[in-house]
């Protein structure tokens, strides 16, 4: 019986192939898509279900990924681990950790809102005709399938949270970057590689938990960071540019590279230092804040969040004149220039991004530069208190509770000016066999010597002011000595001329 089915069956499936073959291989272009059009308009009828296609390439034969694609591929990977048979892994992060994704022709199920839909990681055939450097298995895509009732839903509001998610998903697992501009020729950009910006590894371990800072001032930073985070949608309806402005400012030594690297790995954002020295002219200066946007697609960035840290040099910062120009080494770009980079046109280029100045001298700024609107917040990072120095014990020497030396600490701290950085370097122990005692200790003396200094230096001080106000004193009173001759001698002249004068009247009348 089994031989009959196979012997009536036989001559269809020659048939079916003879027809698909010529089908193939005689039937115009032309007419397949009218034929394929129409068939897919029958099963429509009976066939519920609706189809998106996401291709990995965002164009055929190139090296370029989709950014849908990447978002999809890292959202779906918390279910892949779970639900799919075959697995990829790809390391993130430098090789520290895997990501675990489905291998191609996996299925995978998703649910929202309550509506279940299915993902399906597949290839797409390669065109014989088509020159490409990849191989034919790594054309692939990803198929998004779901009732058609759900149209609008997934449209409107399941892929736009779909890419959201697998964006900040990505923020995670990525390795984030410090960048700085490069000079070529002549001020331009013409060797390595034609690159703007070069960027390292950015492995700073500064957090808040570790900044020397006032446990109040420091939660207030915090929360003003986390609230500009969350405002993308804030900034569009009052029509800010999604940006923010910091200053930084203080006494060399008191945290201010610390707090950048702080406010980057709180916000998990990259880094821009941008050395204005190096900028030839204001239209460069676009040209790098416009690169800030392509860096991220040229190494793959899946963020669209930057950090753009500017640490500027004091000496150019004390050149800026108003409506002046900043000149280092043929650098042409104007105050104005700057100024729009900051908050003009060209700011809301690249989206959320912090900018960030530091300086020791604020005084010394154009107040152009650092009005509120341009720099939102401004922080003075001075020297050490007692309450940022306990946040140092308990860095350095996990003292956590109170320690009999801390009274003292505290009333030299209220007599003396000294930086984190030093005290830091007083509280690290220098050896194995130092314990916290020790280094409290020699904070003290460092403390004490630092005062003696001060108040020496201030002693000094006074005896100059003294000497100069004495030496001006003496120098007003020689010039009253020297002002009182000539007034003496112009007296005498006048005298001696009337009696001249007297002589010769009476030889007259004589």
């Amino acid at each position: 019986m089994m031989q009959d089915v196979w012997t009536q069956l036989g001559p269809t499936i020659a048939a079916i192939m003879f027809i698909w073959t010529m089908y193939q291989n005689y039937f115009p272009h032309e007419l397949r898509g009218h034929i394929r059009r129409y068939t897919n308009k029958l099963v429509s009828y009976f066939y519920p279900y609706m189809h998106i296609i996401f291709y990995e390439l965002e164009t055929e034969g190139w090296f370029e990924r989709s950014k849908a694609y990447v978002a999809i591929e890292r959202y779906l990977s918390k279910n892949s681990s779970t639900q799919a048979k075959r697995l990829k892994a790809n390391a993130v992060k430098d090789g520290q950790s895997l990501v675990l994704t489905m291998d191609d022709h996996e299925e995978i199920t998703d649910e929202y809102k309550g509506e279940k839909v299915w993902w399906i990681s597949s290839q797409k055939p390669a065109s014989r005709q088509t020159i490409s450097f990849y191989r034919e298995d790594e054309k692939r895509y990803f198929k998004l399938k779901f009732h058609k009732k759900n149209r609008d839903l997934i449209t409107n509001s399941y892929l736009k949270y779909v890419l959201d998610e697998g964006k900040a998903i990505s923020v995670k697992e990525r390795q984030r970057k410090l960048y700085t501009n490069n000079k070529g020729d002549g001020g331009g950009y013409r060797y390595r590689g034609g690159r703007m910006w070069s960027g390292v590894v950015f492995e700073h371990p500064s957090t808040f938990d570790t900044l020397a800072m006032d446990p109040n001032k420091k939660q207030e930073i915090i929360d003003d960071l986390e609230t500009f985070s969350k405002s993308k949608d804030y900034y569009a309806k009052i029509g800010k540019a999604w940006k923010r402005g910091y200053l930084l400012y203080g006494p060399p030594g008191t945290g201010k590279s610390s707090m950048i690297a702080a406010m980057a790995n709180f916000l998990k954002y990259d880094i821009y230092d941008l050395e204005l020295t190096s900028v030839k002219d204001n239209t460069e200066l676009r040209k790098l804040l416009i690169d800030t946007t392509g860096q991220r697609e040229t190494n793959k960035k899946k963020k669209e969040e930057e950090d753009k840290g500017k640490n500027e040099e004091d000496a150019i910062k004390e050149k800026m004149k108003k409506g002046g120009e900043v000149k280092e080494k043929q650098s042409e770009v104007t105050l104005s220039g700057l100024l729009n980079f900051i908050d003009g046109l060209w700011s809301a280029i690249g989206g959320e991004r912090l900018i960030v100045f530091t300086t020791n001298y604020v005084e010394k700024l154009d107040p152009a530069l650092i009005r509120r609107g341009r720099m939102d917040k401004h922080i003075v990072l001075s020297y050490c208190c007692f309450e940022s120095f306990k946040v140092l014990a308990h860095n350095y020497l996990d003292v956590v509770e109170s320690h009999v030396h801390f009274p003292e600490i505290r009333r030299l701290l209220e007599e003396t000016n000294m930086t984190p950085a030093d005290i830091a370097e007083n509280l690290m122990p220098k050896s194995s066999k130092e314990n916290a005692d020790t280094c409290l200790e020699r904070l003290i003396k460092a403390l004490e010597t630092a005062k003696e200094e001060a108040k020496l230096k201030a002693e000094e001080e006074e005896r100059a002011k003294a000497a100069e106000k004495e030496k001006e004193e003496k120098d007003r009173e020689e010039k009253k000595e020297v002002t009182d001759t000539e007034e003496a001698k112009n007296t005498d002249g006048v005298n001696e001329k009337d009696n001249c004068v007297k002589e010769n009247g009476d030889v007259s009348k004589g």
